[in-house]
C-alpha cells in the first residue's frame, strides 16, 4: 500500500495532494495527482493512472476487442478504538473499443453517465481513459467537522470482458490482469 498522511485545521478548503512516484516499469499500472477537493459542498476526486497500456492491453484495443479500466475508491471515517466508519465505497468503470472500419476510438465513463466520446487519436482516448476529474465521492454533509479520514484509490486493467450485466453478477470472480497498489491519503476535515 502506497500512504500519505496529511493533517489539515483551520483550512475552509479540502485540497490535498498525493504525488505518486513513477513506477520503475511503464507496464504497471501507478496513480498518480490524487487530489481531493470541496468546491461546492462536496468532495471531489481528481486523479491520473499512468502505465494502463501495456503493450498486450494497447494490442487488444487496436485489435478492436472492448478493454476496460475500474477505479475502486473508498472513503472511512477513521475511528479510534472502534471500527473505521465507512462512508462510501464506489467503482467508476472506463471502457474502450476502437472500430477498426471508422477509425476511432469509443470511450465510455461510468461516472460520465456512458456518455460516449469518440476520437480518431488513440493519445486523446488514452488520455480520457487514465483521467478522472471531478467524481463525486460524497457531499460534506455526511462528514464531521474536525474528524480524520482515510481515502483509498485503486485501479485495475482488464483484458477480459464481461458483457456489462455480467460484471454485477459475477462480481466474486476476478477478471483484471493487472492493477495498482491501494493509494492511501489521511486527512482531518
Amino acid at each position: 500500500m502506497k500512504s500519505l498522511s496529511t493533517h489539515t485545521w483551520g483550512i475552509p478548503f479540502l485540497v490535498f495532494f498525493l504525488a505518486a512516484a513513477s513506477a520503475a516499469g511503464a507496464d504497471h499500472p501507478t496513480l498518480s495527482n490524487i487530489t481531493v477537493s470541496n468546491p461546492n459542498d462536496e468532495l471531489l476526486l481528481h486523479l491520473d493512472l499512468g502505465g494502463s497500456f501495456s503493450d498486450a492491453v494497447r494490442q487488444n484495443v487496436l485489435a478492436g476487442k472492448t478493454t476496460s479500466f475500474a477505479f475502486q475508491i473508498r472513503l472511512s471515517q477513521v475511528q479510534d478504538f472502534w471500527l473505521d466508519q465507512k462512508i462510501a465505497d464506489l467503482t467508476v468503470i472506463h471502457t474502450i473499443k476502437f472500430d477498426t472500419v471508422k477509425k476511432e476510438f469509443t470511450v465510455r465513463r461510468s461516472w460520465t453517465g456512458y456518455e460516449a466520446e469518440v476520437t480518431p487519436s488513440f493519445e486523446e482516448a488514452q488520455r480520457w481513459m487514465n483521467h478522472i476529474e471531478g467524481l463525486k465521492i460524497v457531499s460534506l454533509s455526511r462528514m464531521e467537522k474536525n474528524a480524520r479520514y482515510e481515502l483509498q484509490a485503486k485501479a485495475e486493467v482488464s483484458k477480459k470482458i464481461l458483457p456489462f450485466n455480467l460484471h454485477h453478477v459475477l462480481f466474486f470472480v476476478s477478471f483484471w490482469d493487472e492493477q495498482t497498489d491501494w493509494y492511501i491519503i489521511d486527512f482531518v476535515y
